[in-house]
Order: structure tokens, then sequence, then C-alpha cells
């Protein structure tokens, strides 16, 4: 099916290929690969894209994160793709940063002021030491195996950021160091009005640690009467991929969002998408690629697109159509041939039709508002909400019926047919 179809002198179309593929092919690819994880994810988790370090070039990582948002993805580590994109931005802090501290006496500043009611500043790593040591005795954890560093670094981060602290809790011990480190600091934060946005893990069993640390964020509030505690969201990532994703599902787990990199901006399982800019049309005569691969077969004239839409409400085909042929009607038998079944012949009663083009350019100038990338975004995941569930299997998926009417079928035949 045509994507979109440009129209003008012959000179002038030529020179746009280059172009238009170029922005084209890697932006379907990421988005539809961004699709495959918000599929396999599920509605309710969040999802992160922080592919920038692994991206072909800042170019890609920027066009990554633009495109990963409109497959599906709620958020992106790129400050910059944040600023200039509307995306907003999600992330925490790099294990250098955590273990560059060594102890309390490296933060500076100090203080931090309450929330509200205009109060003296509080010495806030006096306020987590003292929060530090209820959290241990609680949850059982010795006070000396807790990193010091590790403390210095959140303290000083929560300092900076008391609206958005978020600890990174693996850079030593998770359940002897981080997660007790990071319940003191927002346990403090708490005390002054503040509330702590999250954690992250990014290595080990990920299921498995996201319920331990749910358990302790149920345990720490019901004992320190701090209802939203239980709720604080986990974050996870460590080279997820669409079938760790699948993992963590079947496991059963209390991850809230998940970041997605190299397996996202990379596509590993198809680095590139193929699609490709073909003449079909000129001086109002069609033209056909004649190839000896059935699969690279242009396909002749210009065309209207139409989708069938079933009685259950799933898209059943779309339907090429040429230009001057008139438009199935919802309700009416309707003939077709199957893209790579030419031979046969089938009929559909549709119970809806689309048009799938809109033109947007005309004689150079734009002629309808062009959408934003939230309306790209929200356009892309309503298409995908309707498309049948057989179709939506990372395993074995049905494949989407593409066909023609019986007058594109016989000029294809015929043209081909001719060029022998």
């Amino acid at each position: 099916v045509p994507i979109f179809q440009v129209k003008g002198p012959l000179l002038v179309v030529q020179l746009l290929e280059t172009t238009l593929l170029c922005l084209v092919n890697y932006a379907s690819l990421v988005a539809t690969n961004a699709a495959r994880f918000r599929l396999t994810a599920g509605p309710d988790k969040k999802l992160m894209e922080m592919g920038l370090r692994r991206a072909q070039g800042p170019d890609g990582g920027l066009s990554a994160s633009k495109y990963s948002y409109v497959g599906g993805f709620d958020f992106t580590s790129n400050v910059l793709a944040g600023k200039l994109y509307g995306i907003p931005v999600r992330g925490t802090v790099a294990h250098s940063y955590v273990s560059s501290f060594t102890s309390l006496a490296e933060v500076n500043p100090r203080v931090l002021r309450p929330l509200c009611g205009g109060g003296d500043p509080v010495d806030f790593p006096s306020l987590v030491e003292s929060w530090l040591g209820k959290v241990c005795q609680l949850l059982q954890v010795p006070l000396e195996r807790v990193s010091r560093g590790e403390r210095a670094a959140f303290v000083s981060y929560a300092i900076t950021f008391p609206h958005n602290f978020q600890g990174l809790v693996d850079t030593y011990c998770v359940m002897r160091s981080g997660i007790p480190n990071f319940c003191a600091v927002a346990l403090a934060l708490n005390e002054l009005g503040y509330r702590a946005i999250g954690v992250r893990l990014d290595s080990g069993d990920l299921a498995r640690q996201s319920v331990e640390i749910r358990q302790v964020f149920r345990t720490c509030s019901a004992h320190f009467q701090v209802p939203w505690f239980e709720r604080v969201p986990i974050a996870v990532s460590n080279d997820v991929s669409e079938w760790s994703l699948e993992e963590l599902a079947q496991e059963g787990n209390e991850i809230d969002m998940i970041g997605v990199g190299t397996h996202l901006v990379t596509c590993p399982l198809q680095p590139s998408l193929g699609c490709v800019y073909k003449l079909v049309t000129v001086n109002g005569c069609p033209r056909l690629k004649v190839t000896e691969d059935e699969e690279k077969t242009t396909i002749p004239g210009s065309k209207v697109v139409y989708r069938l839409w079933d009685a259950a409400g799933f898209p059943h085909m779309d339907l090429m159509a040429l230009g001057e042929e008139p438009p199935p009607r919802a309700g009416e038998d309707v003939e077709f041939w199957l893209l790579g079944r030419t031979r046969e012949a089938g009929k559909v009663t549709p119970a809806a039709v689309e048009i799938l083009h809109r033109l947007y350019l005309k004689d150079g100038q734009v002629c309808q508002a062009l959408p934003s990338l939230e309306e790209i975004k929200k356009h892309a995941q309503a298409s995908l909400s309707k498309l049948n569930p057989a179709h939506k299997r990372l395993q074995d998926p049905e494949a989407y019926q593409v066909a023609v009417t019986r007058k594109l079928h016989a000029l294809l035949t015929d043209l081909q047919q001719n060029s022998h």
C-alpha cells in the first residue's frame, strides 16, 4: 500500500526520492518497533525511551526519541527531544554519580526548606540519618552495611531536586543498601512536605526484586503511616527486549515503568525498513517495474486506497483501486484480488469503508493544517487499538490482507504480459 503519493513535474519528484525515503524509513521502523513494545507491555505500564547512548548518532537519537513517542512510549530520557518536541522527560542518575560520593561530609548545600508553611531550613543529612535508623530497625538491616556514599548521593540529589527525587538503587546491594537509603531520604522528604517519584533498578532479576521492593514500601507505608508510600513507582531497565518484556509479564511483577534503549532505537530484529519510491504514472500512462521477484513488482497507475471494515469493527483489508474507479460502498459486495495470489478472486461485503489518504500539500502549498506530534501519536495508537488481535501477535501473527480491484488487477496483468 502506498504510504504517500507525490505528483508533479518528473524531474522535481525524482529529486525528492532520497529525501522522502530517508524521512519515512527510519521513522516508520522505530515507531513500529515502539508499538510492538507497547503491545507487549500492555496499556498500564509506563514506557521510557532511553536509547540515546546506543542510537545512530545525534540525529538518529533525536529521531528515535520522537518516533518512539509516536509508537506508544510515554517518556524520553533525551532532554533535547523534550525541548524540541514537547515529549515528557524522565530519567534518574548514572551509577557513576552514585559511586562518586563517599560520605555525607561531601554534601553541599546541606539544608532544605519545608515545602509549605515557610519554616526554617532543615539540616537535611541529619534528618535522613534519623530516618535511616528507624528504617533499618524496621527492615532488620544492619546499619553499618548501608552505603554512606550512596546515601550522600541520594541526599545531594534530593536537596537539588526535592520534587523529582528518584533513586537508582542497584549501585551496591539493592535490599541491604539501595532501598534502605532510598526509604530514609524519601521519608525525610515526606516530613518536609515533598514526595519522591520512584526508584529505578538496572540489574538483576527485575521481576523478583520489584516484588520485594514493593513489599518494603508497603511495610514502611503501614508502619510510618504514610499512605502514598506503598505506591512509590518502580522503574526498571537493563537491556530490555521484546522477549524479556514478555517474560516479565509472565512472571508477575510490581513494575510501573520500563526503560528501553538498545533494543528500541537500533531495531535489532529488523535493522532497516525497505520502503521504496517508484514511478507508477507518467503523462497519464501507467508504468510498471517488472522483476522476477514478485514482491518487488510495483502496482501501476494512480491509486486510491480504501480500508474495508468488518461487522466486528476490525479492519478487514486495504483495497487499492484506480483513481477513476467508483469507490466501494458499505453493505455492497466488493470483488478483490489479494496481492501475491492474483489468480484468485474473492468477494467481501464491508460494514464500513474508509479512504486512507489525505491531501496536505497542493501546488506547493499546505492545504490543511499538519497534525502535531501529539495528534500523530493519538492517531497511531487509535489505529493500533482497532486492529484485530490476530494481527498483533508477536509470534506467528496473521498477515493483514491487501488487495486490488478487478480493474487494477486487469491493468497489472495486461502490463505484465506486454512487457515480455
